[in-house]
């Protein structure tokens, strides 16, 4: 996946154009490709040349990703992960690497390194959870991302003159294919490394794209600045959110897919998910109305986990592979609705409820603006219906008008029993609720967690 042969390209071509943006400064694509290649250098005199799995842990985004690339150009894979990590969580999660990457890599005087990529390479590793579990490495091929760029180019429209926004961490996937396709093809990456806060407008104020999860979405709109363009991913995102950018002057390419399988389906234009470009879809062994879950199959989808890591992906003798995410049953040609990780579903009362089908509703109370449903034990039903709001220091609806909402549009076992607000909902890295993180702090008597009366 990484991006080293075509980063050397465009420092060819065109030497002076600004490739990266971080926090201590601007890079031309001429100034990027010395740094990689001098680290690339560093590397191989190490040992760690073709093969080797190099795992980088850094807290600037522009020190991580000249890594990262360097990693690539020595023809070795890199393993991106937290930078607070240390040696032994190291251990725990990745097993043996070859060389770990602490610090910013020292440069090394020299010729230029020669790429030998090949579309088979194992080129980019990186961590995933989902909203469950301990992070487990998901290791792909160059060719897995890097075929599916000018796909994205296509429905995104985004090209060598863009300036993109990357508001997020490189060890989630989905910053990290940004700010690696950005990089693939020509254009500016701007990367905070973090949620950007206070300096968002100024971000904003020069950004023609900007790749974000859901939930950041309405930050932006408030202030969109030079924005064309918003690519979103990471959970689903809300019928109103769409409208409000239209409204904005923003155009939203939406996406579904998984760490594991990278893109699976696409919302370009506000009517519904449909395959990604060469992707096939099914919906398997759901009755009748009730969901089945999501199996795809393209030229997109990960090797698997690195070690023994057990996890959700799993494989058929077709190639076919499924995550466990749960969608209404679909034909091809029509619209994909994805109902959220089967994993996450609430068995109460003997009936099956399904999250996201819940938030769907709930999202439309005014004054919502994110919220999630978990189950909470019970001893007779198995579990009840729990959602929790989060208020960011708003007063969140009264109860009465969510459990309105509620009569109306859903059935009696998907209706909440249970209400609370929280300031913030803990998150995954990639922006998705971390669901099980939640429920433990409910369990746990959390005095952030209130209830709603």
């Amino acid at each position: 996946m990484p991006v080293a042969e075509h980063v050397l390209r465009h420092a060819a071509e065109r030497p002076a154009r600004p490739a990266v943006r971080g926090p201590q400064g601007e890079l031309t694509y001429a100034e990027l490709a010395e740094k990689i290649n001098g680290a690339a250098r560093h590397l191989l005199g190490q040992g760690s040349g073709r093969g080797a799995l190099v795992s980088v842990g850094l807290d600037d985004p522009v020190a991580l990703l000249t890594a990262a690339l360097a990693a690539d150009l020595a023809g070795a894979t890199p393993l991106v992960g937290e930078p607070d990590w240390d040696r032994a969580r190291w251990a725990r999660v990745a097993g043996a690497v070859d060389a770990h990457v602490g610090a910013p890599l020292p440069y090394a005087e020299g010729p230029p390194v020669t790429p030998r990529a090949a579309p088979g390479d194992r080129a980019w590793a990186c961590f995933t959870s989902g909203s469950t579990g301990r992070p487990r490495a998901v290791v792909r091929t160059r060719a897995s991302w890097t075929g599916s760029f000018q796909h994205l180019c296509d429905l995104t429209g985004i090209g060598p003159d863009d300036v993109v926004l990357i508001p997020g961490p490189l060890s989630s996937s989905l910053y990290a294919f940004a700010a690696v396709h950005t990089l693939a093809t020509g254009a500016t990456a701007v990367l905070p490394g973090r949620w950007p806060g206070g300096s968002l407008a100024g971000h904003l104020a020069s950004a023609s794209v900007v790749h974000l999860v859901p939930h950041r979405l309405p930050d932006v709109l408030k202030q969109p600045g030079t924005l064309r363009t918003a690519v979103v991913g990471g959970a689903a995102l809300d019928a109103g959110a769409r409208a409000a950018a239209a409204c904005a002057g923003v155009g939203v390419v939406s996406y579904y897919g998984a760490t594991e399988l990278s893109f699976v389906a696409v919302d370009a234009d506000g009517g519904g998910l449909r395959p990604f470009p060469e992707v096939e879809i099914e919906v398997r062994n759901g009755a009748r109305e009730r969901p089945g879950e999501v199996w795809a199959r393209s030229p997109w989808l990960a090797d698997g986990y690195l070690g023994d890591a057990a996890g959700p992906l799993r494989r058929d003798a077709g190639g076919w592979v499924s995550v466990g995410d749960m969608a209404e049953p679909y034909r091809s040609g029509e619209v994909l609705r994805v109902r959220g990780r089967g994993d996450g579903a609430i068995q109460t009362g003997g009936a099956t409820v399904v999250p996201e089908d819940v938030e769907e509703v709930l999202r439309r109370v005014p004054g919502v603006g994110d919220i999630v449903v978990i189950g909470s034990p019970h001893p007779y039903l198995g579990a009840v219906v729990t959602a929790v709001l989060e208020s960011d220091g708003v007063a969140p609806p009264s109860r009465a008008l969510l459990e309105a909402t509620a009569r109306g549009g859903l059935d009696t076992a998907q209706r909440p029993r249970r209400w609370y607000a929280v300031p913030s909902l803990p998150r995954t890295q990639g922006g998705k609720p971390a669901r099980a993180l939640l429920a433990e702090r409910l369990a746990g008597g959390d005095p952030d967690i209130r209830r709603l009366s």
